[in-house]
């Protein structure tokens, strides 16, 4: 399973590469929730939801994803669970432009991942 999320969030980086310098950095908790608002997070084979009150559900290649996130130190900070399988805690950074946004692992320096927001 894991091994699908990496190929996802590699495909995402790769199509993104282009724009990557016209997205912004979300920088608040309030920021990152005004942007995710009653908004699906979408990519392909994922449909994720983010609420204010730091849950996140949907579906990810047709299993459950489930988890909570807090905002620390101006990263997005999650615990996620896919198809039951623990993922793993890990800080990322947020950028957004548009319908999109973007979590890149490691506090910026690790993968990213790019999805639509509808």
């Amino acid at each position: 399973m894991r091994m699908i999320l990496t190929i996802l969030a590699t495909a995402g980086t790769i199509a993104g590469t282009s724009a990557a310098a016209e997205f912004t950095k979300v920088d608040s908790q309030e920021e990152f929730v005004s942007i995710v608002l009653g908004k699906e997070l979408r990519r392909p084979f994922v449909k994720l939801e983010v609420s204010p009150q730091g849950g996140i559900s949907g579906i990810g290649a047709a299993w459950a994803v489930t988890g909570n996130w807090t905002w620390r130190e101006g990263y997005f900070c999650r615990d996620l669970f896919w198809g039951g399988d623990p993922l793993g805690y890990n800080c990322q950074e947020v950028k957004a432009k548009d319908n999109r946004i973007r979590f890149t692992s490691d506090k910026g320096q690790g993968d990213s991942a790019e999805f639509r927001l509808k």
